[in-house]
């Protein structure tokens, strides 16, 4: 290859990439969340699930407007400042649709659960958070000198196991696990303690990658500037196959887009909210390349639909109530990333 079509690629792709950045159009769908934290897209109807954190539901948007699925959650405090009130975290639908898996985060350390729901159809009552899950798995109790875990953010199913990032013991920074077993569960167990292997806190962020291993997003400390990771493990083995430096300051999310494969990611940015948003990041042996596509106020979590269509949910700013603003929205990127 001549150093011309070296040059002349490299300038396409800055130029793609650029183009990229300035047209990738966010709309909101739905606002007057408080603390939103996780979408799931249903496969079938494709109806966008998400919860709405600080008020202690989980609801889909039903002809442009929010209904409640599940209702009656408690409520906690996550940060050390500023603190955002916290109910249910994390989504994931099965295979099916037909069961939605939600993340405890309003509970003690060492009380959350995940909880599994059969949701209703849309037009019927809402369901109770606590007395209506069909399956419930945990919680990860203290035990020989572990702590509790709690704060069940990120929520990744293959057709084998259940993943879920936790961040209740910040020691160990665990990744926990439950075979899947036909339509059941099994025990919801400490699987993988990944802050032994990366040296980096909170695992907050997981996804699958077509090769069926375990993706994360380290999250690390809130208080300390561009230090998330993107890591991989084996799900046969939980081995760390890769670690890199994104340079990105708090991820939240990732998910692959199903129409291109490539990986994107939300990044909170706890210290400068205003250098957080929506990245497409590349991974290859030598490292990875962020590419920024939207600035986001507070996003938690990102979603996409069959179709190419990106859900993402958004704190936004603060409001009168700084632990539970009203501000957060649930945005979306058409089809095209």
């Amino acid at each position: 290859m001549t150093r011309q079509l070296i040059v002349a690629i490299a300038v396409f792709v800055a130029l793609s990439e650029l183009a990229l950045a300035q047209t990738a159009k966010v709309e909101e769908v739905v606002g007057g969340l408080s603390n939103p934290c996780g979408v799931a897209v249903q496969p079938g109807t494709g109806q966008v699930y998400l919860t709405d954190s600080a008020n202690g539901r989980v609801c889909r948007v039903n002809n442009g407007k929010l209904e409640d699925v599940i209702t009656g959650s408690p409520k906690d405090v996550y940060g050390k400042g500023p603190f955002y009130d916290i109910g249910p975290l994390g989504l994931v639908f099965s295979s099916d649709g037909k069961s939605l898996i939600v993340g405890d985060g309003g509970y003690k350390d060492g009380e959350e659960c995940v909880r599994v729901y059969s949701v209703p159809e849309s037009g019927k009552s809402a369901i109770n958070y606590e007395k209506d899950a069909s399956q419930k798995l945990g919680p990860l109790t203290p035990m020989d000198g572990v702590l509790g875990e709690g704060n069940l953010y990120g929520l990744a199913l293959t057709s084998s196991a259940l993943y879920v990032t936790c961040n209740g013991d910040d020691t160990k920074g665990w990744i926990a696990k439950a075979d899947l077993n036909g339509a059941k569960f099994g025990k919801l167990e400490r699987w993988l303690p990944t802050k032994e292997a990366v040296e980096v806190d909170a695992p907050v962020g997981i996804t699958i990658n077509k090769q069926g291993d375990i993706v994360v997003g380290q999250f690390g400390e809130v208080n300390k500037p561009q230090d998330s990771l993107l890591t991989f493990y084996s799900a046969k083995t939980g081995k760390l196959t890769s670690n890199f430096e994104t340079k990105l300051y708090d991820i939240t999310g990732l998910a692959y887009s199903p129409k291109t494969g490539l990986l994107y990611a939300t990044d909170f940015a706890w210290m400068k909210p205003d250098e957080g948003g929506l990245f497409r990041i590349d991974a290859s042996q030598t490292g990875v390349k962020t590419s920024k596509i939207a600035s986001l106020d507070k996003p938690t979590g990102l979603s996409f639909a069959p179709d190419g269509t990106l859900y993402i949910t958004v704190i936004g700013p603060k409001g009168e109530n700084e632990n539970a603003s009203k501000q957060g929205k649930l945005l979306k990127v058409a089809p095209g990333l």
